[in-house]
């Protein structure tokens, strides 16, 4: 007789229960997606959390970086998400100028990714120029991650797409930011492009969970953009992602052999054809002899 303890049952995975895994010392993990059906694909394999983020604006837009991406497409990527995830934690991110204008418009902006998106979050760039816009949002009732170092919507101020605090006061000032949104009322915080040691320490000194993207092992999950690890985008991969797979190698060479095959007549084959009974089509043959056809 098997003395197997019964599959654990999957519940819906909250920023509650996100805190207390990492509070447990437990690793947590999360995934960008931006459709149903990668967002279904991230939710079966146990992630945590799905970011529908704004780096859908280069990798399935095509723009030259985040900037152009509108709430409207924002908003469209939500929803396929909500539609193919059952447990994962869901958090849209805040397209550039939805949350910066004003603290009124970033809550409206905010609450639209949860009233039109689905969504269980939203996260939003910046440190303590971004603290009262936090707490307004948190104080509504929506939960809030932050993001700090590489913060891709302010690329024209930071001068591109480089690794960030990397000198004592650069990192001082990340500390402090860390804290300030902290206290503002973020649930976790993304760590974006830093040192590993900084990563570290800002993890050390918080309570709430840090989320690493190239900022080292020591953060208590980590992040990446699902097309990076499967291989899927191929303008570039960034130094700290790690290509699992190359899906735009193999979606080439699946094109190239269809072309082929059409080309030679030899798709599609019987297997891929519908054919009337016998009966029908002789009917259809007559009619088409009376017709002169």
């Amino acid at each position: 007789m098997s003395t197997a303890a019964p599959p654990k049952e999957r519940k819906k995975v909250t920023t509650v229960t996100f805190r207390l895994k990492a509070a447990r010392g437990e690793t947590l993990t999360m995934l960008t997606a931006y459709d149903y059906a990668v967002a279904a694909a991230v939710d079966r394999a146990g992630i945590d959390s799905i970011l529908v983020g704004d780096s859908l604006g280069m990798v399935v837009l095509g723009y030259e970086n985040t900037l152009p991406v509108t709430m409207d497409e924002m908003l469209h990527h939500s929803r396929a998400v909500a539609r193919g995830s059952e447990y994962a934690l869901l958090i849209g991110d805040m397209p550039f100028m939805s949350y910066q204008a004003s603290v009124e418009e970033a809550v409206r902006n905010a609450g639209r990714f949860l009233k039109e998106g689905g969504m269980d979050a939203v996260k939003l760039e910046g440190g303590r120029e971004r603290a009262d816009t936090v707490r307004a949002i948190v104080t509504s009732g929506i939960p809030v991650q932050g993001h700090l170092g590489l913060t891709p919507q302010s690329v024209h101020q930071l001068g591109g797409f480089g690794p960030q605090a990397k000198n004592s006061e650069a990192a001082i000032r990340l500390l402090e930011d860390a804290q300030i949104l902290e206290q503002a009322g973020c649930f976790s915080i993304v760590l974006e492009n830093i040192p590993a040691r900084l990563g570290e320490w800002v993890t050390s000194r918080l309570e709430i969970p840090t989320i690493g993207i190239g900022a080292g092992p020591g953060c208590d999950g980590q992040v990446l953009v699902t097309y990076d690890i499967l291989g899927l985008f191929d303008r570039f991969t960034p130094r700290f992602a790690k290509k699992y797979a190359d899906f735009h190698g193999e979606m080439a060479r699946a094109i190239s052999t269809y072309k082929q095959e059409v080309e030679s007549g030899e798709f599609p084959a019987e297997e891929h054809v519908l054919e009337m009974e016998q009966e029908e089509r002789v009917r259809v043959e007559e009619w088409l002899n009376e017709k002169g056809h």
